[in-house]
Parts: C-alpha cells; structure tokens; sequence
C-alpha cells in the first residue's frame, strides 16, 4: 500500500497529494474525488525485481452529486509459482522432487473511498475504508483493516493537501497453519521454535502537499508539485529523529494542448551508512510519458534510476478511461 499507483503519479515520484483529480485519488488522496465529472476506471501493471513480483491496480470512481463521489480500488502485490520444498525428503531420507509444489505470497488491498465538499469554498475531504488480505500460499494468511482521511483546497491556482495514511493504525491478524508450521519448526536446530506473532500494526504516516499549474500560450502547461511525507518513527529518512522522519519529494509535469505530457521527479531521499560508517544521501529520479485523447490517457514511467534505491528498474503502464465515451 506504500508504493503508489498510476504511472502519471509514479513518473513525478508521487507527490501527487495536493493535484490529484480523477479516479485514482482513492490512493492518493480521496479528497479528490470531488473533481469527477463523470465515471472513471484505471488500470495500471508493473513488473519489481526482475520480473520476481507483479504488481497490479484497478479502480472505479463516480460523481453521486454536485457535492460528494465515491470510488473503489484493489491492489495486488504477489510473487507466483514459488518452490515448495519443505517435502522434497520423505520419511526414509529419500529426495523425491515429485514432492515439490509451487505456492504464491500475495498482498491484497480493498479500498472504499468518499468525498465531499465542505461548505467552506475551495475546500473537500475524503475518507477510505481499506480491508487487507495477505496469503503466504498454505502456511498462513491473514485479514486486517484500516483508514485514511485527507483534505484538498485551492485557491487562486494554488492546490494543498493533507494525507493521514492509516489514522487509526492498519490492523493485521495472521492465522497460521500450524501442521504446515511443524514441518520447517526443526529444519535448524534452536530456530523458529515458536509460532511468529499473530497480529501486524502498521503506524500511520502524514504526507503534506502543495501544487501549482501554469497555462503558458494556451498550448502549453507546467504543473509543479512537492510533497513533505512523514512517518512517525525514527528511519533513514533524510531528516529523522525519535518523533518524526521525513522525507520530501518534487515532481514536474511539462504539457502539451492536453495532449501530450513529460514528467519528472525526485524523491525518496535516504540516509545510506558506507563500508567506512560515512553516509550518503540517496535520493530515487523518475521520469515518464503520457498521451491522453478523448478521454483515453495511456501512462509510462521508468522508476529506481542510477542505481539510487536497492530495486532495479521497473517499466510501469497505466490506463485510464473516462466512461462517457461510451455513452450514446
């Protein structure tokens, strides 16, 4: 639930909290929502680690009236046809590779989201319900839940946001297959005696933004947008202490008619410990295309350049459709 969504978003290194406008600002920031003016669906694939994990998003959103929208989204996160080894020697000490069986590990997120306009013009809100489900192939899975709640205003060209990520912290239970469990529990002597814990909090984070766009001979727009995330822990973060982290990230839209778009961005800035205990910070450039017609946008972007970040590069591809176009 933290890597982001939307090839658009992803290629301007999500700041994305302040500007967001159409279907996927169940994600982003359901505040925004409210600029819906008709149904919305959006489809994104990217491939992580070499092709390892598959990483997918869809999403649905609609005007209700003047003053409110809802949408819906769910995102899976899964590594497929993994080796089941755990059997692969019987009872007499045989290798049988017979026994060998693939399973699959896979994160869900189930997000319904609301917005409306408060009565104090330039300003909405949004809120989401997210359900969890996380499957690690027979050995155990697990259910949780949680909120967000953002907020957007504008004024004279200018857009801010506030996103609070997972307010009332994201609870997940495990259950664990304890017949499974035991056949690994003696694999190394005096490890993995006990069962893992059962239950998974994951704390709640804050990312504060702000936008602005600028029309330049009618034809052309740049849109400019910075976001401040924070995360209420101390982690490598590029400003971190024992109350907050935060790191902050910049992205850019260069555009075209409404046509044509390049993106760029910059985030992710991390403290990174050398071999000889000095620390650099890293930092995470992304950059990206997109062509919208008719109400038909296609998005790519191209994420963890230069050897920055510990992933390898990652091709994303995104749709979105606005479902007027089928309308007689």
């Amino acid at each position: 639930m933290n890597i982001g969504v939307d090839a658009a978003a992803l290629g301007m290194s999500n700041t994305m909290v302040a500007s967001t406008n159409d279907v996927n600002s169940g994600y982003w920031n359901p505040a925004g929502l409210i600029h819906l003016e008709d149904n919305q669906v959006s489809l994104m694939h990217a491939n992580y680690f070499a092709n390892i994990a598959q990483y997918d998003y869809m999403a649905y959103g609609s005007p209700i009236d003047d003053q409110s929208a809802w949408g819906i989204s769910l995102i899976r996160f899964g590594v497929d046809d993994i080796l089941n080894t755990t059997e692969l020697i019987d009872s007499q000490g045989n290798i049988d590779y017979n026994r060998i069986s693939l399973f699959s590990a896979a994160d869900y997120g189930f997000t319904f989201s609301y917005a409306r306009k408060l009565p104090v013009l330039g300003f909405q809100y949004g809120v989401n319900a997210k359900v969890i489900r996380r499957i690690i192939g027979k050995f155990a899975n697990s259910w949780g839940f949680g909120f967000d709640a953002g907020i957007q205003f504008e004024k004279n060209n200018w857009q801010f946001g506030l996103m609070l990520r997972d307010i009332t912290t994201t609870y997940n239970v495990w259950n664990i297959d304890e017949a499974e469990y035991k056949k690994i529990a003696n694999a190394i002597p005096d490890k993995n005696q006990e069962l893992p814990e059962s239950t998974e909090i994951t704390a709640p984070k804050a990312q504060l933004g702000i936008a602005k766009k600028i029309i330049i001979h009618y034809d052309y727009s740049i849109l400019a947008a910075a976001n401040i995330n924070m995360r209420f822990t101390k982690t490598n973060d590029l400003i971190s202490n024992d109350l907050v982290s935060i790191d902050p990230a910049l992205g850019f839209e260069f555009g075209y008619t409404n046509l044509v778009f390049l993106r760029a961005g910059v985030g992710n800035f991390q403290n990174i410990q050398q071999l000889d205990n000095r620390e650099k910070v890293g930092f995470q450039p992304n950059i990206g295309l997109g062509f919208k017609y008719k109400g038909i946008q296609v998005d790519y972007a191209l994420t963890d350049l230069g050897n920055q970040s510990a992933a390898l590069y990652s091709n994303i591809f995104s749709l979105k459709v606005d479902l007027s176009l089928f309308r007689n």
